[in-house]
């Protein structure tokens, strides 16, 4: 079981010292090896471990122990991680818990006041679960309360049930959504994702009007931000952004439980707001963001430092400022982890390398060759999209770099890896970029000509706010043209 040291490596040092005590009470024997493999695993002692049973005929027993050792770690890290949790939500949980226990134990009086401070609670929290719990509590030991109005009762019951089935069904819906998501950006399917959208909200009949809560704003513009990455057009989602506008001037601050939510709507607006070259609304939402960050002791902290600090290197970098830009994604990589999550150190690796190629520093190359995998490992990790703008990159870099034998070679490749997947998508400027650059390398007089930066021009959609870096890629075939860099090139696309 290869979840044990992953489970290990979520402890701290208090957690391992009271686990090995929580073995040593469960344990009957004192011969039991579970405490000694736990202390074998978390010093990756291999050896060690090896020696624990010798020979063939004790796998079964060494197998045994493992999946012992397996279950009384989850054991463990439930109890603590219920001991310990600080939220709201969690304290509404407790007291429901609680006021079980002092009903089955007559104390009838203790225990509906606790389920009514568990109710006043959980209502500001939208924990419509809970409630349901609280209410099906309250319901069911109502004859213990002289005082309790249970047609009173049965009413809040009833219409927390409607609001909780609501929130089901919008689960639901965000969940087949995110599968679709994943099969188009992983394994390369083509769909009309609009028609999805609007089939699987008519099919479940849901109305977001009537269950908006910051989870449910997240999941509506997780799927927006998705839809205008796949489409390059950023427009397409603003009355999202209108939507979660007054969503949030309607509702200033959110509860415990919501926290995390909160984050991410802000994160969202202000990508949105960047990918619509609306830089000073974005770098105002990323301050808003960095605020929430601190929040709770900074719990969400070291989950969104990376991506909030990437966008503002962005931000920064397409207003006109890149020295700050690339000081600060260089900071925010270096401080990364093994626990970091590997889109956002392999995002920030990327961007670097763009801002570097943009400049004509050759310390891209560094960068790029810090991308080791194959890429079917980048589309099975990080999506079709990414995966074609990294190769993209690394084409551009090494024919800026006067590598034009390698850039060819990366181009064949792009083009026999991706050409049927870009034209089943409707993506064919992506081929027609690709074979401009072939051209301009074969035949660099190409940029020459007095009509080659019109038509560069003319691969942009006039009638949207074209995305950034679809206007980074374009700026590198202007900068062939004029005497200026790939960066001075898309800053002017930018301002067009």
């Amino acid at each position: 079981m290869n979840a044990i040291p992953d489970i290990v490596s979520l402890m701290n040092e208090d957690d391992k010292r009271e686990f090995s005590a929580f073995l040593r009470y469960k344990n009957k024997r004192n011969d039991a090896k579970d405490v000694k493999l736990f202390k074998l695993i978390e010093t990756d002692d291999i050896d060690g471990i090896k020696k624990l049973y010798k020979g063939q005929d004790n796998n079964d027993a060494y197998h045994a122990l493992r999946k012992r050792l397996h279950e009384s770690l989850v054991q463990f890290m439930a109890n603590r991680t219920f001991e310990n949790a600080t939220g709201e939500a969690h304290e509404v949980l407790r007291l429901l818990v609680v006021s079980r226990f002092f009903l089955e134990h007559n104390l009838t009086k203790t225990a509906f006041k606790c389920l009514a401070k568990a109710e006043a609670r959980a209502l500001p929290l939208e924990q419509f679960s809970l409630l349901n719990e609280i209410y099906v509590t309250r319901i069911q030991y109502a004859h213990l309360n002289p005082t309790e109005d249970l047609n009173a009762l049965v009413k809040k019951y009833q219409t927390n049930s409607v609001q909780m089935q609501r929130e089901a069904q919008l689960n639901i819906g965000y969940a087949l959504l995110r599968k679709e998501l994943h099969d188009i950006h992983l394994k390369g399917k083509v769909v009309d994702f609009r028609t999805l959208v609007l089939g699987t909200v008519k099919q479940l009949g849901v109305s977001l009007n009537e269950v908006l809560t910051y989870k449910s704003l997240y999941q509506m513009l997780f799927i927006a931000n998705e839809y205008a990455t796949m489409n390059h057009n950023f427009t397409l989602v603003e009355p999202f952004v209108k939507r979660s506008y007054e969503f949030i001037e309607s509702k200033k601050e959110s509860g415990d439980n919501q926290l995390y939510y909160h984050i991410y709507v802000i994160y969202f607006l202000a990508n949105i707001n960047f990918r619509n070259h609306r830089f000073t609304e974005s770098q105002n939402y990323l301050a808003q963001m960095s605020t929430l960050m601190q929040k709770q002791g900074s719990r969400y902290h070291s989950r969104f430092y990376l991506r909030q600090q990437l966008l503002l290197a962005l931000n920064l970098h397409f207003s006109g400022k890149p020295a700050e830009a690339l000081a600060i994604a260089e900071k925010a990589l270096k401080s990364a982890t093994k626990k970091s999550a590997p889109e956002d150190v392999n995002d920030l690796r990327v961007c670097i390398a763009m801002f570097l190629v943009q400049q004509r520093n050759r310390n891209a190359l560094k960068y790029m060759a810090q991308f080791t995998h194959t890429d079917a490992w980048y589309e099975k990790k990080l999506g079709m999209l990414w995966s074609i703008r990294k190769a993209l990159m690394e084409i551009l870099m090494h024919a800026q770099f006067e590598n034009e034998e390698l850039a060819l070679a990366r181009l064949k490749s792009f083009k026999r890896r991706y050409k049927k997947y870009l034209e089943q998508v409707n993506e064919q400027r992506v081929m027609e970029f690709a074979l401009i650059v072939e051209r301009c390398i074969l035949k660099p007089e190409t940029a020459r000509h007095p009509d080659f930066k019109a038509g560069i021009v003319k691969m942009m959609n006039p009638a949207i706010k074209e995305d950034i870096f679809v206007i980074s890629f374009l700026g590198w075939l202007i900068a062939l043209a004029e005497k200026k860099t790939p960066y001075e090139a898309a800053l002017e696309l930018i301002n067009m």
